[in-house]
């Protein structure tokens, strides 16, 4: 599977992740960045949203941009929206070659997804060869093949110091006109425009559903929440969006302090209680329908937590 001759500026690091449906893809994008010298972190198979977070997370925090990523999934869209997620990411899905010299040479891309189900080995080399070869504000199909004005090189150079203020500015903007702070994160966005509705066996929490099958929700728990111990027959990821809990996993007897930004997977069936100490906010995902079995009462649960203290 030979690609074009190294050319441009390769980088010296390429964090890869995929999921399930775009795996042998990156299996395949790998072993052909290793075979023309690239140094290639791959981190496996994991969830669209946790592939594309995971590599956005590394590629954010990278100290030399000379590191970019590499995402794979059935369409290339959904780890690119969640890697977008991080400062300094620059994601896009790429189809074709000539999407791959657009994209760089306008945006500066330093994550390229790729379609699992759309591209095949050998359309993903050119593709992948055509992101690492083309410089930014270099002559591509988007300009007709034809160098960029000096108006539009100063457009794209100012472009990549400005895009990291748009949330800010946003929500400076809404804070004058409607007196309130706005909620520039888009899974506050997302849960502040829907309706909460009570958790019934878990007093003191409400939970918003924002997707079905595979579900997403929005969880909110109060102050002093608790909730006893129970399973489900899914796993599920959680990131806390705003407050602190704790996470007794008791199938593992492990614990786990949680505060803003944090993540957690919680196995299928894994026994767990929780305690919120703040007011505390999270997004919650997994497959199926939601389901929960108590596996202890309120108090029992209560009187546990206490004593682990």
């Amino acid at each position: 599977m030979a690609g074009p001759s190294p050319a441009g500026d390769w980088p010296s690091k390429i964090i890869a992740g995929a999921d399930e449906f775009g795996a042998s893809l990156k299996d395949a994008m790998v072993s052909h960045l290793r075979s023309v010298g690239i140094d290639v972190e791959d981190l496996g198979i994991s969830s669209y949203y946790s592939a594309g977070a995971d590599v956005g997370i590394r590629v954010s925090a990278a100290s030399s941009s000379d590191v970019r990523g590499l995402l794979c999934c059935g369409t290339g869209v959904g780890v690119a929206m969640f890697a977008n997620k991080f400062p300094g990411v620059y994601a896009a899905t790429c189809l074709s070659v000539e999407e791959a010299v657009n994209v760089r040479s306008i945006s500066k891309c330093n994550v390229i997804a790729l379609s699992g189900m759309k591209t095949p080995p050998d359309s993903a080399v050119e593709i992948v060869t055509a992101w690492l070869n083309t410089p930014f504000k270099s002559p591509c199909p988007a300009s007709g093949s034809e160098p960029w004005s000096s108006e539009m090189c100063s457009f794209f150079d100012n472009s990549l110091s400005d895009i990291p203020k748009i949330g800010k500015i946003t929500a400076d903007s809404a804070t004058k006109q409607t007196g309130e702070p706005s909620v520039p994160c888009a899974l506050c966005c997302l849960a502040k425009n829907r309706e909460f509705t009570p958790v019934e066996i878990m007093p003191g929490g409400s939970m918003k559903i924002v997707r079905e099958s595979p579900t997403a929700a929005v969880v909110r728990f109060k102050a002093g929440s608790v909730e006893p111990a129970h399973h489900h027959t899914f796993g599920h990821d959680l990131v806390v969006l705003k407050g602190k809990k704790s996470v007794w996993n008791l199938s593992k007897k492990e614990r786990y302090d949680l505060v803003d930004g944090d993540y957690l997977f919680t196995p299928a069936g894994d026994i767990h209680r929780v305690k919120y100490h703040e007011d505390t906010e999270f997004f919650i995902t997994w497959d199926g329908h939601w389901d929960i079995f108590l596996d202890e009462d309120l108090e029992t649960a209560k009187k546990a937590i206490e004593e682990a203290s």
